[in-house]
């Protein structure tokens, strides 16, 4: 059994469909595919978008797309007690250092967070205790590394 490793946030799901997608960002989503799951959060984001365009033929696309492409292949998993519990007190401090996060940004990273999951988003996310990842920025020379916020780590 493969080990959920990533967990993807919406601007890093919704790339494959974007009219240019980034070529890092897809890469990545091939070479990880088994490993990634997405939270019921950013599942709710992008179906509140796909929901807002008018029918037609993008609206199709993106519809295919999530229901059967990411449906089937990613897990979904749940913002529960832990996670709320973890969101609650990275809230609390962030607000008393006069910093306040997005409410579904910070949801987000509470499931990654208390599942032990690396959140792999574009956004820079200012939480403690917990594994970014940007897929936008390229990979070093050596295919097994790649930058996360101008460090470069080994990926193996």
């Amino acid at each position: 059994m493969v080990r959920l490793r990533y967990l993807l946030d919406t601007n890093i799901l919704s790339e494959p469909i974007a009219a240019r997608p980034n070529p890092f960002v897809l890469e990545r989503i091939k070479a990880t595919g088994t490993s990634l799951a997405i939270s019921s959060v950013t599942w709710q984001e992008v179906l509140y978008g796909m929901f807002l365009l008018p029918a037609g033929k993008r609206r199709r696309q993106i519809e295919d797309y999530l229901f059967r492409r990411i449906l089937p292949a990613l897990p979904i998993i749940g913002f529960d007690g832990r996670a709320a519990q973890w969101q609650a007190k990275q809230r609390a401090r962030l607000r008393q250092a006069g910093r306040s996060p997005s409410y579904p940004d910070s949801q987000i990273a509470a499931i990654a967070a208390v599942n032990d999951l690396v959140l792999v988003t574009r956004n820079s996310v200012d939480f403690q205790g917990l594994q970014i990842e940007n897929w936008f920025e390229e990979y070093t020379s050596d295919p097994g590394d790649y930058m996360i916020h101008d460090r470069v780590f080994r990926d193996r």
